[in-house]
């Protein structure tokens, strides 16, 4: 694995519409081709209104969902002798609003989904807990990683973005019983975690060194994604080779490009 750092797929790229990425989705196609990207996914956050009426400001709006991805359509098709190009979205897993959610995204013509979980809980609830926030509590880690299980549990999500996200300061063994129970859930479902390159490129706290010895240790599956908020890191040399250095590191099962899950 040394010395490889290519890979010719991403499928975490934001745009504009997202309200914390900037570039149009052709600037992001034209930087990839560039760099060698043949496989290509936008995965936008899902839009969704809550009950309450609610939208939370990270997500595409609900008015713009269709027009999103009628847009990728387009280049899509514009594309289609350069690039194998597909639109998604990236969605959390809330049990009690996951039928909707998945018809949502049907119904805005999406082709797959990652699962991202930011949160423990739907944003409009009290706590719902932001995964980033330094979080000592044991019962909000149990509770993301069933979240996150029972979303692999359905089958529909290609892959788990950012596994690692939650920033937890608490009882180390508590941690690695907790993440074990992640990694096995992703071998026995065939579910790739990703290490993601936007946590690389951030300094962020993730990738978790602990996390992915403990994904090499299960031999859960693994591939990456750019997590791309901007057109320039559309295809991020510098963060991949840190990203291959950890596959090599850990041992993880790297599986390359990810088969999208459709659907229908």
């Amino acid at each position: 694995m040394k010395g490889v750092f290519f890979v010719d797929y991403n499928y975490h790229t934001h745009t504009a519409r997202c309200h914390h990425a900037t570039g149009t989705p052709e600037e992001y196609i034209q930087n990839a081709l560039e760099h060698g990207i043949r496989y290509m996914g936008f995965s936008e956050h899902l839009p969704f209104r809550f009950p309450d009426g609610s939208e939370s400001d990270y997500r595409v709006s609900t008015e713009e969902g269709k027009d999103y991805c009628v847009e990728i359509c387009k280049l899509k098709e514009q594309y289609k002798d350069k690039m194998d190009l597909a639109v998604g979205f990236e969605m959390e897993y809330y049990a009690e609003y996951f039928d909707e959610m998945l018809q949502n995204a049907r119904e805005y013509g999406a082709e797959y989904l990652i699962l991202g979980q930011h949160f423990v809980r739907p944003e409009n609830s009290k706590p719902a807990h932001y995964v980033l926030v330094e979080c000592m509590l044991a019962k909000e880690l149990k509770a993301y990683t069933d979240a996150v299980i029972a979303g692999m549990e359905t089958g529909v999500f290609t892959y788990v973005a950012h596994p690692d996200i939650f920033n937890f300061t608490g009882d180390s063994g508590f941690y690695r019983r907790e993440m074990q129970r992640l990694c096995k859930a992703a071998k026995k479902t065939d579910t790739p975690l990703e290490i993601n390159c936007l946590g690389i490129r951030e300094k962020r706290n993730y990738p978790a060194n602990e996390f992915w010895a403990i994904a090499g240790e299960e031999q859960a599956p693994v591939t990456i994604g750019f997590d791309a908020h901007a057109p320039e890191v559309a295809y991020d040399g510098a963060s991949l080779e840190v990203a291959m250095d950890m596959i090599e590191r850990y041992g993880l099962h790297y599986i390359g490009r990810p088969t999208l899950k459709p659907l229908d």
